[in-house]
């Protein structure tokens, strides 16, 4: 029987290690850290993730995250790889520790993929028809963030300017996250999705703006997998 897969915060993001201790949920960071948001930034753009996302061509990354559940208490864990050219175009790899082979999502300007390798299924959408409002749409450039999302100051704790971003409409598949910035790079995101469960993402081994090949960031289904959805020519 054909499941579709659901693209909660988890998946969207990856499963990862934290070498650092959590947060816990968006909202407790912001408490504990005294990080009371500022006014929302001009569109013309203040916050470090605007300025981030001025200078992004392309991002290689290594990333590490845990998620726990409403308790605070870690459910998994898993590693993975971010790929990005913008406009449009990601990978994200995810390998969890504990829940088998891991999942794929790869937009390739066009087409929205995702790959179960544990039920060995692809769903595939048009990108304009799948969700919008994700972390990687919008790192890479698939939607307008200012149209997708608010983006508030949300102040400075342990060496990271923060960044509170909160999707527009119903249908994001996280309800609130924080993004953390050192050297003007992304470092962190602390993601919160609708069922109350974190993911807490550090990045590594950043390269921004190198050469990406096509094939990086394209799919094909492989052979005996279902595959659900039909894709965009």
């Amino acid at each position: 029987m054909l499941k579709e897969p659901g693209l909660c915060c988890g998946v969207v993001v990856g499963m990862a290690v934290l070498a650092i201790a959590p947060f816990g949920t968006v909202e407790s960071a912001l408490a504990a850290t005294d990080m009371a948001p500022a006014a929302v930034a001009p569109a013309s753009g203040a916050t470090p993730l605007d300025k981030y996302l001025d200078n992004l061509k392309t991002l290689r990354t290594t990333f590490l995250q845990t998620l726990a559940n409403s308790d605070g208490r870690e459910i998994d864990r898993a590693t993975g790889t971010l790929i990005v050219v913008r406009p449009g175009k990601f990978s994200w790899d995810i390998h969890s520790a504990s829940k088998g082979a891991g999942q794929l999502m790869v937009s390739d300007g066009r087409n929205l993929w995702f790959f179960d390798r544990d039920l060995e299924q692809v769903t595939v959408k048009p990108v304009d028809a799948a969700l919008s409002a994700t972390p990687a749409m919008l790192l890479s450039g698939s939607v307008d963030v200012r149209k997708s999302f608010t983006l508030t100051p949300a102040g400075q704790r342990d060496g990271f300017d923060w960044v509170l971003v909160e999707p527009h409409g119903p249908d994001a598949d996280f309800s609130s996250a924080l993004f953390g910035f050192a050297g003007g790079e992304l470092k962190r995101m602390i993601l919160e999705d609708k069922l109350g469960q974190t993911a807490t993402v550090m990045f590594d081994h950043i390269e921004r703006n190198v050469p990406v090949t096509g094939q990086e960031t394209s799919f094909t289904p492989p052979k005996g997998v279902d595959v659900i959805g039909t894709p965009r020519k």
